[in-house]
């Protein structure tokens, strides 16, 4: 099936058609600074190199209307689209799997937006868009909290009062599921039943950990927002909460300054006062850099803390993958990570590691008591198959 797969931001637009049965990417790119100027989109079709159209983007819907006709002059015109599929950051408590567009799926959608705003209003007006401009096409919605919906209620459940939890729709939510539910697809085809208790570790300028077990999600390590748990490129992950409170009283912030200094001013750019780019951070390490050095050594630390932690939820784990962009290009960040863990017996062989490739790997010693993998992530294709599934039904 010819799917195409969007991925709509506040200001921007990913899109990429692929063929759910060969796996071929015809085409893919990014539409840029949507209602700002110097907008543009960069994108390749099929082997070819990149290009760069600078265009005037003033909404999604214009953004769209591009991204057909960049499809159609490399030869696919609408009629060729099976289906498109549309990742959801925020599903809330409606959608504990993927589930096709209709009048009352895209009204959730816009009714759980107040826990991602920057994010599912832009995906809900385009899905309008793509339904009002392409109506014979079907429209899936992929939520990225589906795959952690399920949790157990031990995991998801925070200990506030009942009445406001329950009003308020307050608990664990996730990220990322739709990558965590690609790592462990992958590491059981590679593995088979060598694989049972895997900590899958999604490691970007946002990055979270899944424990799961046989395929069911047990934890994962962000909660209500993608704010929790690690540290991150520009988020600080998990600390008192109480400090939201502190610099409101004593440091004058208001609500708003303090989310944007949780979420956007701290985290690996805080730390080392540089950057939030794990490159520029490694090449300061290099350099002798304190801040640099402690920046790593603290994102070492707060994974292997983590890690551990999502193992206690399966009892121990067996195997852990490293993917998205720090977990599958820094040979520093994995070697690092694995050597806080070597007291479990996890042993990397640094030549393995050092290998730079796009294949899924496996970078363990043979003795490792716990195999240790690195897995391209391909969070479109697992869209496109929620599309052909349920589609096809």
């Amino acid at each position: 099936m010819n799917v195409l797969v969007i991925n709509a931001g506040s200001s921007s637009l990913k899109f990429q058609l692929l063929d759910t049965k060969t796996r071929e990417v015809y085409a893919k790119g990014n539409c840029e600074r949507i209602g700002i100027d110097g907008s543009f989109i960069g994108y390749n079709v099929k082997d070819g190199d990149k290009q760069k159209l600078e265009v005037a983007l003033p909404d999604h819907k214009t953004a769209i209307k591009h991204v057909f006709e960049i499809l159609a002059g490399a030869g696919f015109d609408t009629d060729k689209i099976e289906g498109i599929g549309h990742r959801v950051v925020q599903g809330g408590w409606y959608f504990p799997e993927s589930k096709v567009v209709t009048d009352e799926t895209l009204g959730w959608v816009r009714e759980v937006a107040p826990l991602a705003p920057l994010h599912n209003y832009a995906e809900a007006d385009v899905i309008e868009i793509c339904r009002e401009m392409f109506p014979s096409i079907g429209n899936v919605i992929v939520a990225d909290t589906s795959f952690h919906y399920n949790i157990p209620e031990k995991a998801w459940r925070y200990a506030l009062p009942r009445d406001v939890v329950d009003k308020l729709h307050i608990r664990k939510y996730g990220a990322h599921g739709t990558s965590h539910r690609y790592i462990w697809r992958s590491t059981k085809e590679l593995l088979g039943d060598d694989v049972h208790k895997l900590v899958s570790c999604h490691l970007g300028s946002g990055a979270s950990l899944s424990a799961i077990q046989d395929g069911k999600d047990m934890d994962t390590t962000m909660g209500l927002t993608p704010l929790d748990g690690l540290i991150m490129g520009t988020r600080c992950g998990t600390i008192d909460p109480a400090t939201v409170c502190y610099l409101v009283r004593e440091g004058g912030y208001t609500i708003d300054e303090v989310d944007t200094m949780m979420n956007k001013q701290s985290g690996l750019l805080a730390l080392s006062g540089i950057s939030s780019d794990s490159r520029d951070i490694e090449d300061g390490v290099n350099k002798g850099d304190p801040n640099c050095i402690m920046a790593f050594d603290m994102f070492y630390y707060r994974t292997s803390q983590l890690i551990a932690e999502m193992a206690q939820s399966m009892h121990g784990f067996d195997t852990m993958a490293f993917s998205a962009g720090i977990g599958e290009n820094s040979a520093t960040m994995r070697m690092g990570v694995a050597k806080e863990l070597e007291w479990l017996g996890v042993k990397v062989d640094p030549e393995k590691n050092k290998v730079r490739s796009d294949e899924l790997r496996v970078i363990s010693t043979d003795d490792s008591k716990i195999k240790v993998l690195v897995v391209p992530t391909n969070e479109e294709l697992m869209i496109a198959l929620d599309v052909e599934e349920l589609l096809g039904k």
